[in-house]
């Protein structure tokens, strides 16, 4: 029986590891979307392209629904589209801000709704909402500083958003976990100047980070409903030790 997979934002980055990953598998069809007009190069079998997905339109529900065969059932959808737009107390930026938000924690609550109400989401389907483990508050030291407002605050919503999600479909059977993938060496974090953090921050690639979030992903199911975890454990999180301690597990529950 072939399983579908949803990935949302795979042409870059983390999703673009998910997807060459999952339609690697004989047994699983991926279906990727793009923010392009046209589908991206790309001869890898097990793959259906949906364009013009983008998580800053208001419809962005209903242009995926719209483009998904109607007797579709998603096994897992997977949400790892993101914007980072690097901010400080002294030039913090509104346009960056509302950005995140929507990116982060309004869109995925539309994404997600549209998917359970037109039936492609149903008892036994996982939501995996990529999160950040600089959406927890707990995590949060006074030896990192301020600034990056809208990419903290947005993963911290779209914490929050996730466990609410979890609370609305849980009697559906449909489970909604929140991740930290790792700290990855991808374009979005070089952009922001991150790379010079990547060695001594333990930085894995997209390819690394996509193997052991797949990983957890076979194991998640209802039990862990609404939480936040980090599949590779403490090992990125420069703030774990400080905060939690020593000797934590890996997988990591992460604290809000």
């Amino acid at each position: 029986m072939t399983s579908n997979i949803l990935i949302v934002g795979a042409t870059r980055g983390l999703g673009a590891s998910l997807r060459t990953l999952y339609a690697s598998k004989p047994s699983t069809h991926v279906f990727a979307t793009t923010r392009s007009e046209k589908e991206p190069d790309s001869s890898q079998s097990n793959t259906t392209w949906i364009p013009n997905i983008d998580l800053t339109n208001p419809n962005v529900g209903t242009n995926l629904t719209s483009q998904l065969p109607s007797s579709t059932k998603l096994s897992s959808l997977i949400i790892t589209a993101g914007f980072f737009g690097l901010e400080s107390f002294d030039d913090p930026s509104w346009n960056k801000q509302v950005q995140m938000y929507t990116t982060s924690a309004i869109a995925p609550v539309f994404v997600v709704q549209t998917l359970v109400k037109s039936g492609f989401l149903e008892k036994g389907s996982k939501v995996i909402l990529v999160s950040s483990e600089s959406g927890s508050i707990t995590l949060r030291h006074e030896s990192e500083g301020g600034g990056n407002y809208g990419h903290h605050a947005s993963k911290t919503a779209l914490n929050m958003v996730g466990k609410l999600l979890s609370l609305d479909v849980k009697e559906k059977g449909i489970a909604v976990g929140l991740v930290h993938p790792g700290f990855m060496r991808t374009e979005m974090t070089k952009g922001v100047g991150f790379d010079k953090f990547w060695d001594d921050g333990g930085a894995v690639t997209p390819d690394e980070a996509a193997k052991s979030l797949a990983a957890f992903v076979e194991d998640f199911d209802i039990s862990k409903t609404g939480e936040y975890w980090a599949p590779r454990g403490p090992g990125d999180i420069g703030t774990a030790e400080p905060v939690l301690g020593k000797n934590l597990p890996t997988p990591l529950q992460l604290p809000w």
